[in-house]
């Protein structure tokens, strides 16, 4: 396999984000307020900040491991002692919206107010000034980096091109990346309800879910990439989901050449590395007349 040489620090051959989306009630709300009435709903996704927050700030201590929380504001501020204590236990505290509505899927003014509106509960919460942002359903719009930058973000976790974090250019400005991946993402593995529909109807064991991403972080060693690993309290919070989880950090930790960081660490790191700016490039469609496809 083709090795990048990024410039990791210390001689480290890779890096890897433990992160965690704290969606709450704010990813059923944003399909449809309607379920804020479906108390069951609503405590499916309450198991996050209640139960799944507490035993993984409990993991992470024993660990001595600092992740990266994105939190929407609208799930800050329920039970607000929540974010409190994930910032207090040292944590990195980053914007996820306000009530989990997507970028991409909303109008400007709305995605405007989404951003100020979590920017502010933050703020009061957990007292810092996030910097760090990652779109809801890393869905993001053409203007989300122009507000970005305008609001002073530095780093943004949405994007899926690279295996490594890299200088996006917006204009004459620009902010780090630091990419993605689905098969990273724990919402594929665990995430059902019946209403509304979520998941592929099949849950899968901790035990292989651990497999597949250990294979991953070995393929990121192998290319010297950056393994975003994202999670969320109400589906990774679970106590067997959590044992396993266990079992891949300490193992993790053990490999000598990975960088353990936070995303703001490693775009702290890639704004200070050399390297060329990438401008966001998006195709120009023709809107023309609609082509039938070959062979159907």
């Amino acid at each position: 396999m083709p090795s990048m040489t990024y410039p990791w620090p210390d001689g480290k051959r890779a890096a890897l984000c433990v992160t965690f989306d704290m969606d709450a009630e704010a990813a059923v709300l944003a399909v449809d307020e309607k379920f804020s009435r479906r108390p069951s709903i609503m405590s499916h996704q309450q198991y996050g900040p209640v139960t799944g927050v507490p035993r993984l700030l409990e993991l992470l201590e024993d660990l001595e491991l600092s992740a990266s929380f994105f939190i929407p504001g609208f799930s800050a501020e329920r039970p607000p002692a929540t974010v409190a204590a994930i910032a207090e236990a040292g944590h990195e505290i980053c914007h996820h919206g306000y009530l989990h509505r997507p970028p991409g899927l909303i109008d400007a003014a709305t995605e405007r107010s989404e951003l100020e509106l979590g920017l502010a509960a933050l703020e009061r919460l957990a007292g810092v000034r996030a910097t760090v942002f990652r779109a809801p359903w890393w869905e993001t719009s053409t203007a989300t980096f122009d507000l970005l930058i305008e609001y002073g973000f530095t780093c943004d976790s949405s994007l899926f091109d690279r295996d490594v974090p890299y200088r996006l250019g917006i204009g004459s400005s620009e902010i780090v990346e630091v990419p993605v991946s689905w098969a990273l993402d724990d919402w594929e593995k665990y995430a059902f309800l019946p209403d509304p529909p979520t998941g592929s109807g099949v849950i899968e064991s901790p035990a292989r879910v651990h497999e597949m991403w250990w294979e991953e972080i070995e393929s990121y060693l192998e290319v010297g990439g950056c393994c975003v690993l994202t999670m969320h309290p109400f589906l990774s919070g679970r106590p067997s989901r959590v044992r396993a989880l266990r079992g891949l950090l300490e193992r993790a930790a053990t490999v000598s050449d990975l960088w353990i960081a936070t995303v703001g660490e490693v775009a702290a790191h890639c704004a200070g590395a050399e390297g060329p700016v990438h401008p966001l490039a998006l195709p120009t469609v023709d809107s023309g007349p609609a082509q039938p496809v070959r062979g159907s």
